[in-house]
């Protein structure tokens, strides 16, 4: 079996000893089935990927020895914060998982007009946490040392009054220009992506008053999940470290 990799938001130190918290165990003793002696990576977002030792694992509790520290340098220098109108059912998940994949730093979940989804203030924390393991869980698969963030999620109007010295854009089907027609300089985007639907026409009017750019992927009319992908995938051969 390869050497998992998992997640622990705690300070590590080489050659100390940490316990796994519930979630590493579960993952590694009762799914993995992981035995003292063998080796698994940690990390909690701080750049760095720390080998360790598993011990004394008994059946409700495990210990590790960091036994190594090394930097990754997978990071893109782009740094993208995507604004995602929330979408219905797994929807979501899947362009939140894979945008982490493709190098998203930051993650605005928004409300619009056309997301369909009404949560009371619990839930929708409920919710936020559950798609942050999912950004969670996409850096343990893809390598990832460094955790984008789920913010809160917000109104349209209020991520569009945020202020920014990012390249702002708007993938809009009917926009003049190409995202790959964009500045040749961009180290930070803030990438606007409306819910199933798209957004409405005074949506666009309001992305377009706070200097948004309209930018079009090409001439087909693409699924939010898609369209998504697409854009950051194109972002990241302009500007970032895909080729």
């Amino acid at each position: 079996m390869s050497n998992p990799r998992i997640f622990q938001p705690i300070e590590f130190t080489v050659g100390s000893t940490i316990a796994l918290s519930d979630d590493a165990f579960g993952h590694v003793v009762r799914v993995l089935r992981l035995k003292a002696g063998d080796e698994v990576t940690f990390f909690n977002g701080d750049g760095h990927d720390y080998q360790a030792e598993l011990s004394e694992v008994s059946k409700k509790q495990g210990n590790a020895n960091i036994i190594g520290k090394v930097a990754r340098k997978n990071e893109s220098p782009l740094n993208i914060h995507l604004g995602q109108g929330i979408s219905r059912g797994d929807r979501m998940d899947f362009t939140l998982q894979k945008s982490v994949e493709l190098g998203v730093n930051t993650i605005t979940p928004l409300f619009t007009e056309r997301c369909g989804v009404k949560l009371n203030a619990e839930r929708l924390e409920k919710k936020r946490q559950q798609w942050q393991k999912i950004v969670i869980s996409a850096c343990e698969q893809s390598g990832r040392a460094v955790v984008p963030q789920v913010l809160a999620p917000v109104s349209l109007s209020e991520w569009l009054g945020q202020a920014t010295q990012a390249l702002k854009i708007n993938l809009h089907p009917r926009a003049e220009h190409s995202i790959m027609a964009l500045p040749m300089s961009a180290s930070r985007v803030r990438l606007l992506i409306g819910p199933e639907g798209g957004l409405t026409d005074e949506e666009i009017e309001q992305a377009s008053n706070a200097n948004y750019t309209e930018v079009l992927l090409g001439p087909r009319v693409l699924r939010t999940e898609t369209a998504a992908l697409t854009a950051i995938t194109a972002l990241q051969c302009k500007f970032g470290d895909l080729s």
